[in-house]
Order: C-alpha cells, then sequence, then structure tokens
C-alpha cells in the first residue's frame, strides 16, 4: 500500500489573533506542526506534501530541514482549495493519499496505520476519520443513511438543528483514493455560507458517483483535536502534559507535581529520577537514574547521568557527568562540561566550559571559554576575563589547584596544577605548578583616622588633604 500524506497548513488562524502562523506557535519545545508531521514519519510515510499560505515563508522555512513537499495556497479558499494547490505535485500518483490537518498534535501513529488498513479492507475511495467530542460546537457533521452508510459531511455553520444532533463528528482526517480524489476536486464549487471550497463535499460527489465512502471511528477523542485559539492552544499544552507526564511515572520516574512538570516529547529519564515542581525537561534531553532535578530547574538540549542533582539552576545544551551538583541559582549555558562528581553552586554561571571530575566551583562565580582540571577549587567571586571586546581567549586552571576567592583570571593564562591564587589577585600571567601567584596594591593603614572623623567630623577632608 502506497501512502503519500497530505498536510494542510495554509490557514492563518485568525482567533489566535497572531502575526505567527498559527502551525508555527509553539506547544512545549517544538511547533504545533512538528507533531503531525511526526506522527506521519512514525507511522511509515515517507512522502509529506505540505500545503502551505498564510506566512508562508515562515513556514517554508521551517520545513526546510523537514524533508517534505511544498505547495503554496495563495489565496485561503477552503479545504478543498487546499487540495486544488497540491494537486500538480500529486498528479501520476496511483496510491492513498492521506489527508491531515496541521493543527492537530495528538494524532497517533497507530491511528494513522489503523485508518489506512481499514480504508483497503473496505475497498473504499474515501475514508473518514470520525469522533464523538464532548463538544461538537465547530466540527462537521456525519451524515449516515439507514443503513449506516456514510452519504456526506455537513460543515457546522451550514447544518440544519436536527444534523447539529447528530455525535458523530468529522475529524477533517482522511483517506482518498489519489484517482479519485483529485477529479472530485476538481467538481468543487463554492455554494456555501463561507463561499468556499469545501473538501468534505468530496464526499457527497463521490457517493453520488457510487464510490464506497468508509468512516472510521477513534476512541481517543483527543486525536482528532485541533487548535484555533489560544485557549485551545493551552489546552492541548495540558493534554499533552499529563500524557507524557503519566507515561514517565509508569516508567519509575517520580514526578512530584504533575501539573508542574512540562517534558519534552523527546526527553529520556531514568527511573528513580525524582522531578520537583516548575521544572522544564526539554529538547534532546537526556536524565540518567536517580537523580534529582527541581524545583525550579529547566533542562534543554542536554545530557545528564546519574545521580545528579539539579537545583533551581538552568542548563542548556551541556553534559553533566554523574554525581555532579548543579545550582541552586546556576546557569550552565551551551559547551558546559561538568565531570563525574564536578560542582557548580549557587550563582554560578559557565559558558565553553569543561570541569573536571570533583573539581568545584562553589559560589558567585563566571567560568567562561575555561578548562578545570580534576580536583581543583575554585573561590568564591572569582572570574575569568576571556573578552576583550573584539575576540575571546581561554583560561586553564590545571589538576588540584586553588584558586583564592575575588580571583580575576585574565585570559589567555594558565594556572599550573597544585597552584594557589591569592584571594583578591588579577592573575595575567602564567602561573608555575606548585607556586602561588599574588598581585594586589600595597594596604595602607592611616593610625585615629576613624577615630578623628567621628570627633571632627572632617576625616574626609583629612583623607583627601
Amino acid at each position: 500500500m502506497e501512502i503519500a500524506a497530505l498536510v494542510l497548513a495554509a490557514g492563518e488562524g485568525t482567533r489566535m489573533k497572531s502575526d505567527v502562523p498559527k502551525v508555527l506557535h509553539p506547544l512545549l519545545d517544538r511547533p504545533i506542526l512538528a507533531y503531525p508531521l511526526d506522527c506521519i514519519r512514525e507511522a511509515g510515510i515517507t512522502r509529506a506534501v505540505v500545503v502551505i499560505g498564510h506566512g508562508a515563508d515562515r513556514v517554508e522555512s521551517y520545513l526546510s530541514t523537514r524533508g517534505v513537499e511544498i505547495a503554496v495556497q495563495d489565496s485561503q479558499l477552503g479545504t478543498g482549495h487546499a487540495v486544488m494547490s497540491a494537486a500538480s505535485l500529486l498528479e501520476g500518483f496511483e496510491g492513498t493519499v492521506l489527508v491531515v490537518s496541521g493543527d492537530t498534535p495528538f494524532l497517533r501513529s497507530d491511528t494513522v496505520r489503523a485508518l489506512a488498513e481499514h480504508h483497503v479492507a473496505r475497498g473504499a475511495a474515501a475514508t473518514i476519520l470520525t469522533s464523538r467530542p464532548p463538544d461538537p460546537h465547530g466540527y462537521g457533521r456525519i451524515i449516515r443513511d439507514e443503513s449506516g452508510n456514510v452519504t456526506k459531511i455537513v460543515e457546522h455553520k451550514d447544518a440544519t438543528k436536527e444534523q447539529l444532533a447528530i455525535a458523530e463528528t468529522n475529524s477533517s482526517i482522511y483517506c482518498f483514493e489519489a484517482a479519485r480524489l483529485l477529479p472530485a476536486v476538481g467538481k468543487l464549487d463554492t455554494n456555501n455560507v463561507q463561499g468556499e471550497y469545501y473538501l468534505t463535499d468530496v464526499i457527497e460527489l463521490l457517493v453520488e458517483a457510487g464510490e464506497v465512502v468508509a468512516a472510521f471511528e477513534t476512541e481517543d477523542r483527543t486525536e482528532t483535536m485541533g487548535i484555533n485559539s489560544r485557549a485551545q492552544l493551552a489546552e492541548a499544552l495540558s493534554i499533552l502534559q499529563r500524557r507524557i507526564n503519566d507515561r514517565w511515572m509508569e516508567e519509575g520516574v517520580t514526578i512530584m507535581a504533575p501539573d508542574q512538570a512540562w517534558i519534552g516529547k523527546d526527553v529520556t529519564i531514568g527511573r528513580d529520577t525524582w522531578v520537583g515542581p516548575q521544572t522544564l525537561l526539554l529538547g534532546s534531553t537526556s536524565i540518567g537514574r536517580g537523580c534529582t532535578i527541581g524545583p525550579n530547574a529547566q533542562v534543554i538540549d542536554s545530557v545528564v547521568g546519574d545521580a545528579v542533582l539539579i537545583e533551581q539552576a538552568k542548563v542548556r545544551e551541556s553534559r553533566i557527568e554523574s554525581e555532579a551538583t548543579v545550582g541552586p541559582f546556576c546557569s550552565l549555558r551551551p559547551g558546559t562540561v561538568l565531570g563525574t562528581g564536578a560542582k557548580a553552586g549557587t550563582f554560578v554561571e559557565m559558558k565553553q566550559t569543561e570541569v573536571g571530575a570533583g573539581a568545584k566551583v562553589p559560589h558567585l562565580s563566571y567560568m567562561g571559554d575555561a578548562t578545570i582540571g580534576e580536583g581543583a577549587n575554585v573561590g568564591a567571586g572569582t572570574i575569568t576575563c576571556n573578552y576583550d571586546g573584539v575576540h575571546k581567549y581561554p583560561t586553564v586552571i590545571e589538576k588540584d589547584a586553588f584558586i583564592g576567592s575575588d580571583t580575576m583570571l585574565i585570559a589567555p593564562v594558565r594556572v599550573g596544577e597544585g597552584a594557589v591564587t591569592g584571594a583578591g589577585s588579577a592573575i595575567s600571567k602564567d602561573v608555575p605548578p606548585d607556586a602561588l601567584a599574588v598581585e594586589r596594591g600595597e594596604q595602607k593603614n592611616v593610625e585615629d583616622w576613624a577615630k578623628r572623623k567621628r570627633s571632627t567630623g572632617d576625616g574626609k577632608k583629612q583623607a583627601n588633604g
């Protein structure tokens, strides 16, 4: 069975009231459009044609890495017109066309396969995926004859009072035989309330031509849910959040407050990991076993080993080895690597920095473009001065070095193995192994200065005099 998917993603989504095309609005860590495209791929369908229109340049830019064909619907004149816009790309195709809306994020690949199998088994020219939502407002109704055969679909705005009482609704997801679909689309007209070409009218045309039209009902009503407003986007996020979190809890992950944890579709988590409230795990993130993540943590596109603690911290495009500690109030920016048992502590920021096993940057420090050796200790308030306004330079702190508090490491600079820097030093020259480097201005004490100020009130004058 040869299948090509046709994804309708041209609509403006006027109820979103946005300059962003509806299908590009983010749902968790990816645009809405990514979900049906992923579903199609997971169902084993290798050819996809996406019809774009509103915000075409932005949608096409997103699709540039998705390996799909693109058709442009210059004027959004309905779903039937969208299929017309893709007709030239489907010309000569003799298989089944799966039509999917670009705003249906919950469609499952198993359902797509079952729909296609039902379509073939019935020898149908068209098969409609249907559902019975608790609130069918806005959905087209499935009209059947006395024998239960599908005769047509009536759009909500064109339905009579009796037809609106029908519970079974159209999902706007179909299988069509290409040889039947394209000629029927060419016969559509705009004789309806909207003045548009309805793809749903193809069903009635096929029935009138004596073709078999089948229906396949999904038991999961959320699968056919579309997103047309900000409220529906929020509802979709809640559904997706709960679906993903339930799966991980079944796999042995503790999520303390499931309604306050957001986990992306591609994230993986090891068993016995604890996820705290207000935690986001997004992108291509992998979390090991027995970790504590949160509360108030963000981990994005990062790899985390086993038994890691990340508390009130943000981690992006970084790697954290087992038994390392991050936070609280820590920011690990792209390119950071924490070795086994390493620590990036309170109010620490790192970027493009590698911290060796057991090394510590406990608090109030910035490490940028740095390499920190095993067992090294970086004191509070230490900063790598790595940027001169034009170029960035590296800092190397070798194994077992001890960096005194409030040290300025003026890159490029190297502190040798086992070396020590004195607190408050500005180190601009390399420090040999096992050496002590101290750079401070000479301290001057003025005897009785404070006493005289208190008694005369002119301490400042004396000090400046």
